[in-house]
């Protein structure tokens, strides 16, 4: 996802587990890959699956952006705010922790909303829209305290990274799916040609759901 036209010309590196360097937005289209295939042998909704996962996602981030500040990894900029931090195998100016930074945001935050609005009647595909709708906007905030990848720097308008770049996308799909699961519904109970107010709605909002 960071480095195509190297992996391109490496494909075998692709395996190099090792290595590590995942990125989140590449191991994403992995799972929707999963979910798809999933889904697809076993007669259920893409976003059914989606719906059931993601809430859950938030807290392997928590955990690996803890994983990435004990390893003093992804680190952040230098600034002079009290609680900056030096890692000593970088330099010795003081940086934003970063990675408890985006612990806080993607993991512990991202998860408290999900789980409450999971558990809450809602469309199909409101919760993935949801999912991506937060990590995109977390993510994309959690970029400006986070030094840009040392192979790339800013790579748009002399402020952006490529984690925001890929964030971007994830923000307006999730815009988009959100706005789509709501005007389905709405859609299904004009449809029916009743008018859903009170208990009634909430009936039939635990019937869509069944």
């Amino acid at each position: 996802m960071y480095q195509p036209g190297f992996f391109f010309t490496h494909p075998l590196h692709i395996f190099y587990v090792w290595d590590g360097g995942m990125s989140f937005h590449g191991g994403m289209l992995g799972v929707f890959a999963a979910a798809a295939w999933f889904a697809r042998k076993t007669g259920r909704h893409f976003f059914e699956i989606t719906d059931f996962v993601a809430p859950m996602v938030p807290i392997g981030l928590f955990f690996g952006r803890i994983g990435n500040f004990i390893n003093g990894e992804l680190v952040g900029r230098v600034t002079h705010v009290p609680w900056a931090m030096i890692y000593p195998h970088v330099d010795m100016q003081p940086r934003h922790p970063s990675e408890l930074y985006e612990a806080a945001l993607e993991g512990l935050l991202l998860f408290a909303i999900l789980w409450f609005y999971a558990a809450k009647p809602r469309p199909r595909m409101a919760v993935s829209g949801l999912f991506l709708l937060g990590y995109g906007c977390f993510r994309f905030i959690a970029e400006f305290f986070r030094q840009p990848d040392p192979f790339l720097g800013f790579v748009a308008f002399g402020w952006m990274t490529m984690g925001q770049i890929y964030s971007a996308p994830m923000i307006a799909a999730g815009i988009l799916i959100l706005v789509w699961a709501y005007t389905r519904r709405g859609r299904r109970y004009e449809r029916s040609g009743t008018t859903l107010s009170g208990s009634d709605a909430r009936d039939a909002r635990s019937q869509h759901h069944s």
